[in-house]
């Protein structure tokens, strides 16, 4: 039995809206309008689902979790702060919502393989040579 076409149509208009809530998010973060990340259930109250069905509609659309997209966002925007300003490691740290500079750097060490400092350093020495 095929799939109706009014539930085709709205996981893909779940999954525009929580993309543009990620957009909406990553800027009040990154302008120091909120200070705390959204979680999936932060997400799914926005749009007036359960957690568990925006998670899953997600996954089926983009192949990866709700987080997974959020967490490579915040990487995104790391990598470009640590390429393009000389702001502390500790203070982009601050702006993601991670009030301990450890954390933040343990993060950017699970997702890059390298600290920050170390990506730091790595991009300077690529634009010098």
């Amino acid at each position: 039995m095929p799939v109706p076409k009014k539930i085709l149509y709205r996981k893909d208009e779940i999954t525009a809206d929580f993309m543009k809530l990620v957009d909406i998010h990553i800027s009040e973060l990154l302008t120091g309008k909120i200070d705390y990340v959204y979680h999936a259930k932060h997400f799914a109250e926005k749009l007036f689902i359960h957690p568990r069905h925006l998670s899953n509609t997600i996954k089926l659309t983009t192949g990866i979790s709700p987080c997974e997209i959020m967490e490579g966002r915040i990487m995104a925007e790391a990598y470009k702060m640590l390429e393009q300003t000389n702001m502390p490691i500790a203070e982009i740290g601050f702006v993601f919502a991670y009030n301990d500079p450890t954390n933040f750097t343990k993060f950017f060490k699970s997702m890059a393989n390298i600290t920050p400092l170390q990506y730091r350093k790595q991009h300077r020495l690529q634009i010098v040579e």
